[in-house]
């Protein structure tokens, strides 16, 4: 390595600035049964880092470390997809690699831990993101599980399904089917007006993909090359009566269950990466970063009420910042299922005019561990766009009872 390289210049550590310099995501296409169903994570995620460090403007040997989220690191994800993806990226060999893992917040818990890299041990360049693929990997996941005696005794909800979970919320803390359903025509409905302005074009790179399609009457199968050039989730006509009519997804086990399949979020596979860097060097190269990392904050709760985390992060965040609900600009409160940002938009007196503007993943979609690492970039990006936002928080609850919360200053 070269001494006059930036890789070996001294730096200070502890007073870093982390900048967010780029974002860039795949669109995200339905589990199982479309475009990314056969599709392998390095892939995925590859396509996302190697248009991160395009927009960037940067070589892909600046990249020191790349930090990528998932959900289920396993399988088509897994024997280390953040390496595996960097070097499918085009990373040199020198560029190494790791993944995390903090269930549905892992992107976002990889974008943070980018940038704590940067501020902390004087990282240059950092890529954070996450992946998912739950169409390669839930089925092999479903069946690989296996529980611990005493944790299953002591703490059984380690191992209870999502849904449940949010059930468990609805009713305990009286969040009605029809506030959720509400909220869900909402979401469905800012996401087609974003899609239609074409908000989510300056973070998607089209990517194209080999799906597997089978025959639902001989069950034979075949390849189908596709474009995913756009989120193809969302259902722009949704009504409130058409989720009204929709039976709860657990209603044979529990007639009174909440969640059905339009008021929950959607499986979805997809990448997201983001370039983080520290202030200087983005200064020293005149990017033009869209905003900086300042803070980061997680917080437990009890694992059968898992969709309240936030509640308990977000305070957290903000106290250690000197900061209150109203100074911030805009929110990205993940949609795992709508009882979630009701609850929390309901507890911490958080304005829905200012959550999830252009919806969130009930209309968009929600691989797992990709997630939060779509939301910082998309927060940033929104951010510009208005002008006047000048700060905004992503937030999100987590399987096994946590929650987790990021600010973010915009520019």
């Amino acid at each position: 390595v070269s001494p006059h390289s930036p890789s070996s210049r001294p730096r200070a550590t502890m007073s870093r600035r982390a900048v967010i310099v780029s974002t860039a995501r795949t669109g995200l296409t339905k589990s199982f049964r479309s475009g990314f169903n056969n599709t392998h994570g390095a892939v995925m995620q590859g396509h996302a880092i190697k248009h991160a460090i395009e927009k960037a403007g940067i070589s892909p040997g600046d990249v020191e470390d790349v930090i990528i989220g998932c959900g289920f690191p396993e399988g088509a994800t897994g024997m280390n997809i953040a390496r595996n993806a960097a070097l499918w990226a085009g990373c040199p060999v020198t560029t190494s690699g790791t993944t995390i893992n903090r269930f549905c917040s892992s992107g976002l818990q990889a974008v943070a831990s980018a940038a704590h890299s940067v501020m902390v041990d004087g990282v240059d360049v950092a890529i954070g993101g996450g992946v998912e693929s739950i169409s390669m990997v839930s089925p092999v996941a479903s069946k690989t599980t296996v529980t611990e005696e005493k944790l299953m005794s002591e703490f059984p909800a380690l191992w209870m399904p999502m849904i449940e979970t949010a059930d468990i919320v609805s009713a305990r803390y009286g969040i009605s089917r029809e506030a959720q359903d509400v909220y869900s025509v909402e979401s469905q409905r800012r996401t087609a007006a974003a899609q239609e302005a074409g908000l989510f074009k300056d973070e998607i790179v089209p990517m194209k993909a080999t799906m597997l399609v089978t025959d639902k009457e001989t069950g034979e199968t075949s390849h189908k090359t596709v474009l995913a050039d756009r989120d193809e989730c969302n259902r722009p006509g949704t009504t409130l009566e058409a989720l009204a009519g929709m039976n709860p997804v657990r209603s044979k086990v529990d007639p009174s269950a909440f969640i059905t399949a339009g008021n929950a979020s959607q499986l979805s596979d997809g990448a997201s990466a983001c370039v983080v860097m520290s202030e200087a060097e983005a200064s020293r190269r005149g990017l033009q970063p869209l905003g900086a990392f300042k803070g980061f904050a997680v917080a437990g709760c009890a694992p059968d009420e898992m969709g309240i985390g936030p509640v308990f992060a977000v305070p957290r965040l903000l106290a250690r910042h000197g900061l209150k609900v109203d100074d911030i600009d805009l929110w990205e409160l993940n949609e795992a299922f709508a009882v979630v940002p009701l609850y929390s938009m309901q507890q911490l007196g958080i304005d829905h005019a200012k959550t999830n503007v252009n919806g969130g993943s009930i209309a968009i979609g929600h691989p797992f561990g990709m997630t939060g690492s779509r939301m910082v970039g998309h927060a940033l990006l929104e951010g510009k766009r208005r002008g006047a936002a000048k700060s905004a928080v992503v937030t999100m609850c987590i399987g096994g009872g946590m929650g987790a919360a990021g600010l973010f200053e915009i520019f």
